[in-house]
C-alpha cells in the first residue's frame, strides 16, 4: 500500500466521500472550514494496486506548544472492503506517515462498531464509543411514518393542526444568526462543548449553493418563532447540528413537525441518510428519547484509539 497526503482536489474527495454516505468530520469542507479559522487539517489518501482504498481527514491541535496530536474523527473512510489485517496496514501507514514532527500521536474513532472494528487493537482504546441515532432517508414516506414510535406519530400529528408555520432558512447570516446565538447560550448554561464559534456560519458558506451545505427551518406560531432546527449537509448524508425551541414550541410539539418536513426536503435534495447526533439518556433523556423515537437505528461506535 501507498500513501499520499493532499494529492485529491475536493470534486475527487467528495466523489469518495458521497459514495460512502460519509460523516460530517470527513466532509472536504469541514475541514476547509477548520483550516479557515487556524485549526490544522490534513488529507490522506491510501492506494493499493493504483486503487484508492481509504481516505483519512485529520485535525490536529498542540497540547502545552510541545506534543502534536492529530484526529481522524469518523474515519477512515473505506471506499472498497478491506480485511482486518488490510485496515491494520492502513492504520500503521497513515501513524507513521503524519507530516508531523515528534513528539506526535494520531487518534481514531472509526465509524465502525465495537462487533465490526477491525485493524486496531482493543488495548489502544483510549475513550468509549460514542452513541448516535441515524436515519435511512432512502425509505419511503409511509415507511418512516411507520416506523415512528407511537406517541411521537401522535405528537406529529397534533404540531400538524396547531397552526404553526414552517419557513425555510436561507444561507444569509441575518437570517439565522439568532439560532446560533441560543445555541452559544444553551452550551454555555449547560457546560456543553461543540464545534469552534463561527464554524456553522463558515460552513454554510463553503460550497458555492447553500443548498449544498445546510439546510435551517423555523417554526412560527401567531406571529412569534418558536422552534426552529438547523441541519448541515455532506454529501448524500446530513446531520442534526442544532436545535432551538421556547415554551410555545414544546408544547405544540413543533420539533416534531420540523424534523418531519426537514426529512422530506433531504430526500427531495438526494440526502440517503441523516445523522440525528448523540443520545445520552442520563444527561438528555429527554433529547435522547425525541430522537429514538424516530425509528432510527441506534449506532454505538467503537470509540477512540491510539
Amino acid at each position: 500500500m501507498q500513501l499520499f497526503w493532499d494529492d485529491l482536489d475536493a470534486a475527487e474527495w467528495d466523489r469518495h466521500h458521497a459514495a460512502a454516505s460519509a460523516a460530517l468530520q470527513q466532509d472536504w469542507a469541514y475541514g476547509s472550514c477548520m483550516k479557515a479559522m487556524g485549526v490544522p487539517c490534513w488529507r490522506a489518501r491510501v492506494v493499493r494496486e493504483g486503487r484508492t482504498v481509504a481516505l483519512a481527514q485529520f485535525i490536529g491541535r498542540r497540547l502545552a506548544g510541545l506534543v502534536s496530536v492529530a484526529l481522524c474523527s469518523r474515519g477512515p473512510i473505506w471506499t472498497e472492503p478491506l480485511s482486518a489485517d488490510d485496515k491494520a496496514q492502513v492504520y500503521r501507514l497513515l501513524r507513521s506517515g503524519l507530516p508531523l514532527a515528534r513528539p506526535r500521536f494520531a487518534f481514531f474513532t472509526p465509524e465502525e462498531t465495537p462487533d465490526t472494528v477491525g485493524g486496531l487493537s482493543p488495548w489502544r482504546r483510549v475513550v468509549t464509543g460514542y452513541a448516535t441515532v441515524t436515519l435511512d432517508l432512502t425509505q419511503s414516506r409511509e415507511q418512516l411514518r411507520a416506523a415512528l414510535e407511537g406517541k411521537w406519530r401522535n405528537r406529529l400529528v397534533a404540531a400538524e393542526s396547531a397552526g404553526l408555520t414552517v419557513h425555510r432558512l436561507g444561507a444569509n447570516p441575518a437570517q439565522f444568526q439568532w439560532l446560533l446565538a441560543q445555541e452559544d447560550a444553551m452550551r454555555e448554561q449547560r457546560g456543553v462543548e461543540g464545534l469552534p464559534a463561527g464554524f456553522v456560519a463558515q460552513y454554510m458558506t463553503a460550497r458555492k449553493s447553500a443548498a449544498q451545505t445546510a439546510l435551517t427551518l423555523r417554526a412560527d406560531h401567531q406571529g412569534e418563532r418558536v422552534a426552529a432546527m438547523m441541519f448541515l449537509l455532506h454529501g448524500t448524508a446530513a446531520t442534526y447540528q442544532i436545535g432551538w425551541s421556547n415554551d410555545t414550541g414544546r408544547q405544540l410539539n413543533a420539533h416534531n413537525l420540523l424534523l418531519w418536513q426537514a426529512i422530506e426536503i433531504l430526500q427531495q435534495r438526494g440526502v440517503r441518510l441523516l445523522d440525528l447526533g448523540g443520545v445520552n439518556t442520563q444527561r438528555s433523556a429527554g433529547i435522547a428519547r425525541f430522537k429514538l423515537g424516530t425509528g432510527g437505528r441506534v449506532l454505538t461506535l467503537a470509540g477512540t484509539y491510539l
